[in-house]
Order: C-alpha cells, then sequence, then structure tokens
C-alpha cells in the first residue's frame, strides 16, 4: 500500500522540477558568463570537507566512547 502512495507522489515531484529548468539555465549561463561559477564550486567544497571532516570526527569519538563501555 505504502508503494502506491509512494510512486505517484515521486512521479509528481518530478514533474516540478522539469518545469524549473529554463530559469536554473539562466542562473547557470549568468554565473558562467561572469566566472563567479568558480567562486561557488570552491564554496560548496569547502563545505562538504568541513561536513565530512566534522562527521568522521564524531564517528571517532564514538567508537572511543563504545570501546570503553
Amino acid at each position: 500500500m505504502k508503494k502506491m502512495i509512494i510512486i505517484p507522489a515521486l512521479i509528481l515531484s518530478s514533474l516540478n522540477l522539469f518545469a524549473q529548468s529554463s530559469s536554473c539555465a539562466q542562473v547557470i549561463d549568468t554565473l558562467c558568463s561572469s566566472e563567479k561559477i568558480n567562486v561557488v564550486v570552491g564554496t560548496i567544497a569547502v563545505i562538504f570537507i568541513g561536513l565530512s571532516f566534522y562527521l568522521f570526527s564524531i564517528d571517532n569519538r564514538l567508537k572511543k566512547i563504545e570501546k570503553d563501555k
């Protein structure tokens, strides 16, 4: 029963994404023409690296706590 509800919901949500493709293309063209795309990609990379480091440090702390108990 859950599959019968989830599948149409996913299909309808993906249709919404296709409707927004033209405005996204304009934003990408603007960023590429002004060469700000490198700043955006760099910022996302720094955030991803920071989050990865944070999650690995939490994992190491949890392993140490579990090992002590």
